[in-house]
């Protein structure tokens, strides 16, 4: 029986949409699959790993209404190896489905759509936020970096999302460093604060696009739904305290430094051939209108480089990790930027007149 006939293409784009979700290795083997769901002339996909549940939908006009589960990566694999013309047809044929692109055939099992697990809305969802998809893209790309990654303190395993009044502001760190950025939003919404799971954020930031079209979030105690044009998010939040940014991002600093973004950038990438495997430790050593930068490593090798910048304070040699350094230039869209400093045992922000609404703050390190 014809299932779905769909062009290659299309078909695609949705398997990508939602596979990210799909872990490799569980103990549910439902889990590796995707919901496949026909009503009508829309076939939906839906993936889940039980916190975050993406659905997404295409126009599929041929074939009977149904609902399936498949093997994600499989089925995913399958169709990015065909041709980009080719037409994709999903037969059923007992508890199995074939797979056609003109000769080529694939034959996969399923198991029970019945048994496929959802993430149900909840109740208790706030009011609909709504601003521009590459407006929240940005604000991602700024800070997610800045996430920790399988950290004790879980409740730093992702980023903090804060509602106020008409802004919008979104924290990362993962206790060395630390990612801010802000936005204003049209209408003022209810004050909300949620910590989004770094896997949930990963996955939206390749959903969102450079567009102005909407994306809406709703925001609840346990959980937030992001909705784009044809895919929803359904993600948990993190249950946890996050750590006081705002006493986190210092002010008042006395030392100024301003130079072009790309030419530090450059520098600290040529000094970091020569740093510390381990610790990736590099000196930033400041005099009047110079920043010079120095790494070491345990072979009492070491790199230095020298850059005109715009300084006129105390001369300063202080330590960081270049690792940070460079995360936080790359994160920049605009060429000059800024160093805020105080002594060699303070931490170091980072901004640019580029993006007024990005702070990023470096912890020091002894080198």
């Amino acid at each position: 029986m014809l299932l779905i006939q769909s062009e290659r293409n299309a078909l695609l784009s949705a398997l990508s949409a939602v596979v990210g979700v799909v872990e490799r290795r569980h103990t549910l083997p439902i889990l590796s699959n995707l919901l496949l769901e026909k009503q009508g002339n829309k076939l939906t996909l839906t993936a889940t790993d039980l916190e975050l549940q993406i659905s997404t939908r295409l126009e599929a006009k041929d074939g009977e209404d149904f609902a399936i589960t498949l093997a994600a990566r499989k089925l995913f694999d399958i169709v990015r190896a065909l041709p980009d013309a080719a037409q994709v047809k999903l037969d059923s044929k007992d508890s199995q489905v074939v797979v056609s692109a003109g000769k080529s055939r694939f034959t996969l099992q399923t198991l029970p759509a019945a048994d496929f697990p959802r993430v149900e809305t909840g109740a208790g969802l706030g009011e609909a936020i709504r601003l521009p998809q590459k407006t929240l893209k940005r604000l991602l790309q700024l800070v997610q970096f800045a996430m920790a990654s399988q950290d004790i303190r879980y409740y730093l395993n992702g980023m903090l999302l804060v509602l106020d009044g008409t802004t919008l502001r979104v924290v990362a760190t993962d206790g060395h460093r630390l990612a801010y950025a802000e936005t204003t939003l049209e209408t003022p919404a209810e004050a909300r604060e949620v910590i989004i799971p770094r896997k949930t954020v990963l996955e939206l930031a390749k959903l969102l696009a450079d567009s102005d079209d909407a994306v809406e979030l709703r925001i609840g105690a346990n959980q937030v739904t992001i909705t784009l044009p044809g895919t929803e998010l359904v993600t948990k939040v993190v249950d946890g305290k996050f750590p006081d940014y705002q006493r986190v991002i210092p002010v008042n600093q006395p030392r100024h430094l301003k130079a072009n973004r790309l030419l530090v950038t450059q520098a600290l990438q040529r000094a970091a051939i020569l740093s510390n495997e381990k610790f990736r430790g590099v000196r930033l050593v400041m005099s009047e209108n110079t920043l010079g930068i120095v790494c070491n490593n345990n072979e009492q090798e070491e790199a230095a480089d020298e850059i005109e910048v715009e300084y006129q304070g105390e001369p300063l040699d202080v330590g960081f990790n270049v690792t940070y350094l460079l995360d936080g230039l790359g994160a920049v869209g605009s060429d000059s930027i800024t160093l805020s400093l105080g002594d060699a045992n303070s931490s170091m922000l980072l901004t640019s007149e580029g993006e007024p609404g990005f702070k990023y703050v470096v912890m020091p390190m002894r080198i």
